[in-house]
């Protein structure tokens, strides 16, 4: 079972994306108000409940509580804001990104795996 780290600052964020140059990273932007974020979040931690990769790190960001993280998330990885919303890095690159509805446990496995 893949677990998720939360990051909260912009020391954490840059880590993390410098960390995407040798480790695949898969991060997960989460609105704590809105329904639709509620149940991506879900989705979310059903595949990694499930069989997740475990080649790769795993991170939530909480777009309110952590506005200027998520801002410069979008900034660096050229990914407009959304929320919900997973982007997968891979050598600092977007790779893949969904939103909203389209953050399925299905369809993280799709691409993921």
């Amino acid at each position: 079972m893949a677990q998720y780290r939360e990051i909260d600052s912009m020391e954490g964020w840059n880590e993390t994306f410098e960390a995407s140059s040798d480790r695949p990273t898969v991060i997960f932007k989460h609105s704590t108000t809105c329904p639709v974020s509620a149940n991506a979040y879900r989705e979310f931690n059903e595949y990694l409940n499930g069989n997740a990769r475990e080649d790769a790190d795993y991170v939530l960001v909480k777009v309110i509580e952590s506005r200027p993280v998520s801002l410069q998330i979008a900034e660096d990885t050229g990914v407009k804001h959304e929320s919900p919303q997973i982007i997968y890095l891979d050598k600092k690159a977007k790779v893949w990104s969904a939103s909203h509805w389209s953050i399925t446990k299905e369809h993280i496995t799709a691409v993921l795996d």
